[in-house]
C-alpha cells in the first residue's frame, strides 16, 4: 500500500482554510498538513474581496456560532494583527436609523448586543452629528469593538505561520476528484497529482457543496452566490465619512445593507448591495458560467427564495443596474452625496448556503462524515471569526485521526 502523503488535507486557501491549517499545527505539532488552493495565491475570493471590517458580533443570535465566534474572533483578530504588524484599527461603528419604523429594530440591536457581551451606546441626533457630521439619522448606536484590518495580509501571514510549522501550501491545485477508503482519503488535483491523507477538511467556500458531493457526501444545502457591488468615494469627498456607518439591517436577510466603510488605507467604500451572481465567481454581470447558473436555477431552494423575497430582490437589482438608484440609497445616510462622488470598486461574491426549502442558512455550518469535516456556510463574519473557526475545525478533524 502506498504511504500517506500527509495526515490532513485542507481544501481551500482562504482565511478559514489557512486558519484551520495553522490551528492544527499548533494543537498537534508534527501533524502533517497540506493545503490545496486552486488559485495562484491565498485569499483571492471572499477573504480578499470583503469590506475589511472586524465585526463585533452584535447582529447574531445569542449562543449561535456566529455570535460566539465573532465576539471572540474580533478580540483575537485585533491581537493577531498587532502581534504581526498587520494594518488594523479599532474604530467602533455607528448603526443609524433613518426612519421611525427602524427605531424598534435599533433598540432590539441594543438588547442583542448586551446579550452578546458587546459594549453598545445609544446616541441621539446631536451625538450622531458630533461623530459623523455629514451623516443624518433619527437615532444611532455606537458599537465600540468594531474595527478594520487587511484580511488578505492576515491570510498571507497564516499561510506563512502554517508553513513555518511544517505545513505545505500548494497553489494552483484545484481539486478534480476525491476517493475514500476506510483508512484514507485520496484527492486528485488539476495537474494529475494524487495525494492521500488520513483526513480531509473542506474549506472551499464558493465551491464547498461541490467538494462535498465529490467526496460522496450529501451536503443538504447548496451554495447560491450573491454578488456584492461596491463603490468608492472619490478622494476629494472621502472626508464626508470618518469611520464606519451602517443602516439598521432587515432581520429577514443575512445581508447588512449598503454601508460606509473607511478602510485601513483611508479610502471609503460604499456597499455592498446583494444580487444573484451568474457564476460562483461572478464578479460582474458579464461573467456567466452556464453550467453553474443552470445548477442554481435547477435548485428548488433558489426559486423559493425568489418567490418569498422577490420585492427585496427587485430593489437590489434596480440598485445594481442604476447608479442613480444606488446613490439614492446612500443618500438616506449621507444626504450630500451625488452620483459623481462614486466610482466603481471591485465586487465580491458571498457564498450563501441555502436549504431546499429556500431558507438562507444564518449561522456557520460545519458538518462531519467519516474522515471528513465540511465547512458549508462561512460567509461574513467568517473573516473576523476565522481564528476560533479554525480551532473548532481543527479540533473536529484531529478527533478523526
Amino acid at each position: 500500500m502506498r504511504a500517506l502523503d500527509c495526515d490532513v488535507l485542507v481544501i481551500g486557501g482562504g482565511i478559514v482554510g489557512l486558519s484551520t491549517a495553522y490551528a492544527i499545527t499548533r494543537a498537534a505539532p508534527g501533524t502533517r498538513v497540506t493545503v490545496l488552493e486552486k488559485e495562484a495565491g491565498p485569499a483571492r475570493h471572499q477573504t480578499g474581496r470583503n469590506s475589511g471590517v472586524i465585526h463585533s458580533g452584535i447582529y447574531y443570535r445569542p449562543g449561535s456560532l456566529k455570535a460566539r465566534f465573532a465576539v471572540q474572533g474580533a478580540a483575537e483578530m485585533v491581537k493577531f494583527c498587532a502581534e504581526h504588524g498587520i494594518a488594523h484599527e479599532v474604530t467602533g461603528k455607528l448603526i443609524v436609523a433613518t426612519e421611525r419604523s427602524e427605531l424598534p429594530r435599533l433598540h432590539a440591536l441594543v438588547q442583542r448586543g448586551r446579550e452578546n457581551g458587546i459594549p453598545v451606546r445609544e446616541l441621539g441626533p446631536a451625538q450622531l452629528e458630533e461623530r459623523e457630521p455629514w451623516v443624518r439619522g433619527l437615532a444611532a448606536i455606537h458599537v465600540g469593538t468594531t474595527g478594520i484590518c487587511d484580511f488578505k495580509a492576515v491570510a498571507a501571514r497564516l499561510a506563512r505561520l502554517a508553513r513555518d510549522a511544517g505545513a505545505s501550501v500548494r497553489y494552483g491545485a484545484g481539486v478534480r476528484a476525491i476517493g475514500r477508503r476506510p483508512s484514507a482519503v485520496a484527492v486528485r488535483t488539476a495537474d494529475g497529482a494524487v495525494l492521500r491523507a488520513r483526513a480531509l477538511v473542506n474549506c472551499a467556500g464558493l465551491h464547498c457543496d461541490r467538494i462535498a458531493r465529490l467526496a460522496g457526501d450529501d451536503p443538504g444545502m447548496r451554495i447560491v452566490p450573491f454578488r456584492g457591488e461596491y463603490y468608492e468615494l472619490v478622494p476629494a469627498r472621502s472626508s464626508l465619512v470618518r469611520g464606519l456607518v451602517y443602516p439598521v439591517p432587515d432581520p429577514a436577510f443575512p445581508f447588512l445593507g449598503v454601508h460606509l466603510t473607511r478602510g485601513v488605507d483611508g479610502s471609503v467604500h460604499i456597499g455592498p448591495n446583494a444580487v444573484p451572481a451568474l457564476a460562483r465567481e461572478g464578479y460582474a454581470w458579464h461573467t456567466v458560467r452556464p453550467r453553474e447558473l443552470a445548477g442554481t436555477l435547477a435548485y428548488r431552494g433558489s426559486w423559493r427564495i425568489a418567490r418569498r423575497h422577490w420585492r427585496y430582490g427587485a430593489g437590489e437589482l434596480h440598485r445594481s443596474l442604476s447608479k442613480r438608484a444606488f446613490t439614492d440609497a446612500v443618500r438616506r445616510l449621507l444626504p450630500d452625496i451625488t452620483a459623481d462622488d462614486l466610482i466603481p470598486a471591485p465586487a465580491g461574491v458571498r457564498a450563501q448556503a441555502v436549504l431546499p426549502d429556500g431558507t438562507l442558512v444564518d449561522d456557520f455550518l460545519i458538518r462531519e462524515s467519516p474522515r471528513i469535516v465540511h465547512v458549508l456556510n462561512a460567509p461574513s463574519p467568517a473573516a473576523t471569526a476565522s481564528l476560533p473557526i479554525g480551532r473548532e475545525v481543527a479540533r473536529r478533524v484531529l478527533e478523526r485521526l
